[in-house]
């Protein structure tokens, strides 16, 4: 086992450790998405920046869903689409960040819901689930997928950013 970093041992406070750790996590720039997916009983939708590709061949995606957001049990084995946002998406990110402001416009998928005009979207069976610590880690085979042009939404230093299309 190693010894912990200096700058980890400085903190004695656990909580102050974690908040200048998520500081420094948070240098790192984001594409901002929303999962979504049909429930038991109704259709749902969280917004998420921890998104990224695993595999080519076969095509598999992972989403990191934390444990303590009601919608993380109803993911379960269930199929979902990861909506990458476009810059002009912002209110859709707070919407399914837990801050209701619009009414969603849902397009109709094979195998789960996706929302209109994202920048790019894959829909997704479930492929496998591993514990992530806090955080439990969605892998999904990407069933159908697509894109738009534009200009794309991302998160660095607790705000919105625009990256330009090149």
């Amino acid at each position: 086992m190693t010894a912990p970093s200096t700058a980890a041992a400085a903190y004695e406070d656990p909580a102050e450790l974690a908040q200048v750790l998520r500081g420094c996590l948070g240098r790192f720039a984001t594409g901002v998405a929303v999962v979504t997916f049909d429930g038991v009983s109704k259709r749902h939708g969280l917004t998420v920046n921890s998104f990224t590709s695993v595999s080519l061949d076969p095509p598999l995606v992972l989403v990191a869903i934390q444990r303590s957001v009601r919608a993380h049990a109803l993911l379960s084995g269930r199929p979902f689409t990861v909506n990458v946002l476009g810059a002009d998406q912002r209110d859709v990110a707070m919407h399914f960040a837990g801050k209701p402001n619009l009414e969603p416009d849902w397009v109709e998928g094979a195998y789960a819901p996706r929302l209109a005009g994202p920048a790019s979207w894959f829909e997704c069976t479930p492929w496998a689930e591993h514990d992530g610590g806090d955080h439990t880690l969605f892998l999904g085979r990407v069933e159908h997928f697509g894109h738009r042009r534009g200009d794309c939404l991302a998160f660095v230093d607790g705000g919105f950013v625009t990256i330009p299309e090149a």
